[in-house]
């Protein structure tokens, strides 16, 4: 059985973008859940959900922050468990947050995409998954199937225009 994923939002204002690594999830089959908890204003829970996240059959953690975006960092101190960030984009262009998620000390690794880059905070916690699910594997290689497919499309097309010209 896969393990689930949990996508924790500093704040539900968040859920616009994060929205995407929820529904990526849903379209592989990947359990997840959705919570706000935030590093800040209830750090206790926070910790105390990534503690015992692993016991509670999760097998890997999304934070999505913005601003001094300390959410990801918090959760990574107190698990095992592979954390990836999300910056979200609030003050600064989310360069604020892109650099306090990216930004950890040694030992205490969070993974961190694109400003925004809920897609692809999901994308990596499946291949994370996917060491150990071979189900996982085959949708992830059929993904990239699909895009291969949608790429040569447009190339043709784009090859037509040129003939054109």
């Amino acid at each position: 059985m896969t393990k689930k994923v949990a996508i924790i939002m500093g704040s539900d204002s968040d859920f616009p973008i994060v929205k995407k690594a929820a529904e990526e999830l849903k379209a592989y089959g990947v359990p997840f859940e959705c919570h706000v908890m935030s590093a800040h204003r209830t750090p206790e829970l926070a910790s105390e959900f990534a503690m015992n996240a692993k016991a509670n059959g999760f097998g890997v953690i999304i934070c999505a922050a913005g601003m001094a975006a300390h959410l990801a960092g918090v959760i990574a101190g107190h698990t095992t468990l592979p954390v990836i960030g999300i910056p979200i984009k609030s003050s600064f262009d989310g360069m604020d947050a892109l650099l306090a998620t990216v930004q950890m000390p040694s030992g205490i690794p969070v993974a961190t995409v694109a400003v925004n880059g809920a897609k692809n905070a999901a994308i990596l916690a499946i291949q994370m998954l996917a060491i150990n699910d071979e189900e996982l594997v085959e949708k992830l290689a059929e993904a990239k199937r699909k895009m291969i497919d949608e790429i040569a499309v447009k190339e043709k097309a784009l090859q037509e225009q040129i003939a054109l010209l």
